[in-house]
């Protein structure tokens, strides 16, 4: 269920305008001094995804939490192939319990080709996700409830997913999404929910390399139709996909060039109507990925 219009301006206060999306594979031990230090650059949010070979979502939640004190930990999101309703709410809400005013749980039914890896059944997206709020509304929970009502947004793109994350959770956290997305996710949703989308971003000024390592992180995500059936919705078709993606969707969905042009695209998303924007450095490199942050915090944060 949902929590209050104040309990959301609250969550929206504690996300801030801009977090960031993503850690590349690292260590416990460096993932935690990683997350400190994106929490001492003042960073609202450290959100992550969950995969077939990722580390579990609520142990890694667990990790990131125990090792800042202020920063909102999101799952971006917990795959519900992953563990029934019962375990996600179980694991939900005892961290919330441990770190009040901290977890944001997000939810996602993920895509079939990795939801079969773990030899699951793929069904109807919608209808999935409706059955799976039914069952985490009706699970219990014996131990004392956290002291404050548990957030959570759906991972949604499509008009009728954003629907049911304005009407059954706190909002939206649309993945791989233009400015336009955002203010067609925000008339869908109202102005209540939340809505926070992730940008991903390249901090690199000669277009060639930039788009080259632009078109490394979106290679996956063209395969995947979730995705590209969204993609085709805000505007692209096949010409945009073949070949690695045509700069027009490039340049599209991943912002790159000086500090300036990163500032401008997530500007652009909060007057389409994001509450909050989740940027990842998509650079395979996890150093300069981080050094990329380091070099946006003080134009993105201030």
């Amino acid at each position: 269920m949902a929590t209050s219009d104040g309990q959301r301006n609250e969550l929206r206060r504690r996300l801030g305008r801009v977090g960031v999306w993503g850690l590349p594979p690292r260590s416990a031990a460096e993932e935690r001094n990683v997350a400190a230090e994106i929490e001492r650059l003042g960073y609202g949010a450290l959100w992550f995804g969950e995969g077939p070979a990722t580390k579990e979502a609520f142990s890694h939640a667990a990790i990131l939490l125990a090792a800042t004190r202020r920063i909102v930990v999101a799952t971006g999101i917990a795959n519900i192939y992953a563990r029934d309703a019962t375990a996600m709410k179980n694991a939900a809400l005892a961290l919330a319990d441990a770190h009040p005013g901290r977890f944001l749980l997000g939810l996602g039914v993920s895509h079939a080709p990795l939801v079969r890896t773990r030899g699951h059944d793929y069904r109807q997206p919608l209808a999935a996700m409706r059955e799976y709020l039914d069952a985490l509304d009706a699970a219990k929970y014996l131990p004392p409830a956290p002291a404050e009502p548990l957030a959570r947004v759906l991972a949604a793109l499509r008009p009728r997913m954003l629907e049911l994350a304005r009407d059954r959770t706190d909002g939206a956290h649309p993945y791989l999404v233009t400015p336009e997305h955002t203010a067609r996710a925000r008339t869908v949703l109202g102005q209540g929910p939340i809505l926070a989308p992730e940008q991903g971003v390249v901090l690199e000024t000669d277009p060639t390399r930039a788009r080259a390592t632009a078109r490394r992180h979106l290679a996956l995500y063209l395969t995947l139709p979730n995705y590209v059936n969204n993609f085709r919705e805000m505007g692209f078709g096949d010409a945009d996909f073949a070949d690695g993606g045509s700069d027009r969707l490039v340049d599209g969905l991943v912002a790159w060039g000086e500090v300036d042009a990163i500032v401008e695209r997530v500007r652009r998303h909060h007057a389409a109507g994001a509450d909050h924007v989740a940027i990842q450095a998509v650079n395979p490199d996890p150093a300069r990925a981080l050094e990329e942050l380091r070099l946006l915090a003080p134009a993105l944060l201030t």
